[in-house]
């Protein structure tokens, strides 16, 4: 059982802001699951979320497409190509979708071993980016380089990423009282700032965060989008993660205030597939 004097996450309710932006965010979620679409069956809710939030986390790493070209692309069963012929930008697009598709395979290694969870994660997501295979699930050794498209700036060294990976894993499978959203928005920002395997961090990192959000029961049917409230919120996507990355109460509070803001609109989105179905019109 987790202690109050070992629990690093629950006092980070304390910070201005945070209480209010968590309580908001579980009540948007909480709307969503009483829609009654969702009584039927939340498949098909499912399903969609996970290609919208796909959609968003790519677009957040610069490979936007628009969801009904991606759509159609996928049903018809061949590789994405992008408006702009970008064939990175494709192969990030596809391994956003396939990193969704896949989540719900991940919450029991995820519950029991993050940072295995973490390696297949990045497999999913990197595994048509990188040029050697063996780097795939694997912690980017010293001067490798690394992706930065929200213009982050330096990353630490792997030695502090190391570290700093086993610390979020003690704190994950330790417990703590704070509330999911929290908790995805730690997880969220930590992957960020150590961007630990050099590619595909961001699709990583996003996806965590969903994964918390599904285990801590927070949205158990996976029915939100979170990426979609983050994409929505682009401009200040990458300042939040800044001031998180600099470090102190302000920073981590603008962080998990933004964070708690994309749950609610997330669940927003899913309001709006739930309706689309309702109405009998396509998703």
């Amino acid at each position: 059982m987790t202690t109050a004097a070992s629990d690093l996450l629950a006092p980070l309710l304390d910070l201005p802001g945070v209480t209010d932006a968590v309580a908001e965010a579980r009540s948007a979620v909480d709307a969503l699951l009483s829609h009654r679409v969702l009584r039927r069956g939340s498949a098909e809710v499912t399903a969609e979320s996970a290609l919208r939030g796909a959609r968003a986390s790519a677009e957040l790493e610069g490979a936007g497409i628009e969801l009904e070209r991606l759509r159609g692309q996928l049903m018809a069963g061949g590789t994405v190509t992008l408006p702009s012929k970008d064939e990175r930008g494709a192969r990030v697009v596809e391994g956003a979708v396939r990193l969704h598709a896949d989540l719900g395979q991940l919450l029991v290694p995820w519950r029991h071993s993050p940072r295995q969870a973490l390696a297949r994660l990045h497999v999913l997501a990197a595994s048509e980016l990188v040029t050697d295979p063996d780097a795939l699930g694997r912690p980017r050794s010293a001067g490798t380089a690394y992706d930065d498209p929200q213009g982050l700036g330096p990353t630490p060294e792997p030695v502090e990423v190391a570290a700093r990976l086993d610390g979020l894993a003690r704190v994950l499978t330790g417990g703590t009282s704070a509330p999911a959203v929290v908790v995805a928005a730690v997880v969220h920002g930590e992957l960020m700032a150590l961007r630990p395997f050099g590619t595909a961090d961001g699709l990583v990192a996003r996806a965590a965060a969903r994964l918390v959000l599904i285990d801590r029961g927070l949205d158990p049917k996976a029915v939100s989008a979170p990426e979609v409230g983050h994409a929505e919120m682009h401009h200040d996507y990458p300042e939040a993660l800044r001031a998180y990355i600099a470090g102190g109460p302000d920073g981590v509070a603008t962080w998990v205030v933004h964070c708690a803001r994309a749950v609610a609109l997330g669940a927003r989105e899913g309001l709006a597939v739930c309706e689309a179905i309702k109405r009998g019109a396509n998703p």
